[in-house]
């Protein structure tokens, strides 16, 4: 019986990594898998999901607006999907995470879905709120603080480090704009 499954982390814990691993292994058993990224993740190439180690892959692009259960209907009847996996997850709406379910439920695909849980003030992203509720499976990825301690949250920073407080919930962006930390360390950096 699929399921739908959500790897969630702090930035820089490998989830890019680990899903192009979990697509490398479907496609060695000679099942076809369909890879989708957010539209409006462009730091690197549009339509390619790319990890800091090197390794990438061709994915197709979502929006806010793309209907994902028809759109993965559409590509399973042209040639049957094994697995579905997303990356940047957390730029999913509510509505596409109950299309994933639906892919799950109703055609029987394995859904894994790779994103970050929070945002640069510790707010959950809409997207990983309705993963945490609607997954079949919770796995936590772990990366690490600077002070050793595991990293469960992420600080957006300016041009010279210092921690940003305010501004959109999402802006792009890598190393140069976030850092991975632990509570302890969130809560220092976002005091006033």
């Amino acid at each position: 019986m699929a399921k739908l499954y959500y790897y969630y982390s702090a930035m820089n814990a490998g989830k890019s990594t680990t899903l192009l691993q979990s697509a490398y292994n479907y496609q060695e058993r000679g099942m076809n898998t369909l890879l989708l990224t957010a539209a409006l993740d462009d730091r690197y190439d549009q339509g390619q999901i790319t990890s800091r180690i090197g390794i990438a892959a061709e994915a197709e692009l979502f929006q806010a607006e793309t209907e994902l259960f028809s759109l993965i209907e559409r590509n399973h009847q042209v040639d049957k999907v094994g697995c579905v996996l997303v990356d940047e997850a957390q730029f999913l709406t509510k509505e596409q995470v109950y299309q994933l379910s639906d892919v799950v439920d109703r055609l029987n695909i394995p859904v894994l879905a790779f994103g970050i849980r929070t945002d640069f003030q510790g707010e959950l992203f809409p997207g990983s709120k309705a993963l945490l509720a609607w997954s079949d499976a919770l796995i936590e990825l772990k990366t690490i603080c600077h002070c050793g301690s595991k990293a469960t949250m992420v600080i957006r920073v300016d041009a010279h480090g210092q921690a940003i407080k305010e501004g959109t919930q999402i802006e792009i962006g890598g190393n140069d704009r976030y850092i991975s930390v632990c509570r302890k360390h969130f809560k220092e950096a976002m005091k006033d």
